[in-house]
């Protein structure tokens, strides 16, 4: 199985080399360091990390605003730190979508426990992402490919299924896909008026 890839985020010198010392003896691989939030999104679109290890506050662009834009674009998982542990700060993490919500100062087993599953739930959601586009655009194929059929059964007489042979037949020899297929055959009778 491949290393964790981490982002670093921390506006404080000590505690961030600190950091970066404790998750390499863990085995992870630090593949950058931020210094403030903006940096941190940069770095973070740039590298494409499995996880951004955040401080919440922090000049420029603060750890929660940070979280929303990365999550938001799907860059990464985050997992934030923080000194603070008040209802508010926990209730913004939780509505930018935040993996996970460390408070200082930790033990370094809390730490792994929180990194790993944050990283196996952003996968996870990726992967339901992924699905719920796949099945959006079958769905959509199959919409055109029953429009084209419909095109196919008035214009040449054809059954349903005769249809449909017809429209994989074009694909097969074509080498192109149905819905290439299927919108060509909307598109010719949209031509035709």
């Amino acid at each position: 199985m491949s290393v964790t890839r981490i982002l670093i985020a921390e506006d404080e010198v000590v505690p961030r080399m600190d950091l970066k010392e404790t998750l390499q003896n863990l085995g992870y691989q630090v593949v950058g360091v931020a210094a403030d939030g903006r940096q941190a999104v940069d770095l973070a679109r740039e590298l494409r990390p499995d996880l951004v290890l955040m401080d919440i506050k922090m000049p420029e662009l603060d750890g929660i605003s940070a979280a929303r834009i990365l999550l938001e674009e799907r860059v990464s998982a985050v997992l934030l730190l923080s000194a603070y542990s008040d209802r508010d700060l926990v209730e913004g993490a939780n509505e930018a979508g935040v993996l996970g919500y460390v408070t200082k100062p930790f033990a370094e087993a809390q730490l792994v426990t929180a990194i790993e599953v944050a990283v196996a739930r952003f996968r996870e959601l990726q992967s339901l992402e992924k699905e719920l586009g796949d099945t959006r655009a079958a769905l959509e194929t199959r919409k055109l490919v029953d429009r084209a059929k419909g095109v196919l059964m008035d214009r040449h007489a054809l059954k349903e299924e005769e249809a449909f042979r017809r429209i994989q037949k074009l694909s097969m020899d074509s080498r192109k896909s149905m819905r290439e297929v299927a919108e060509a055959i909307l598109l010719a009778r949209q031509a035709e008026g």
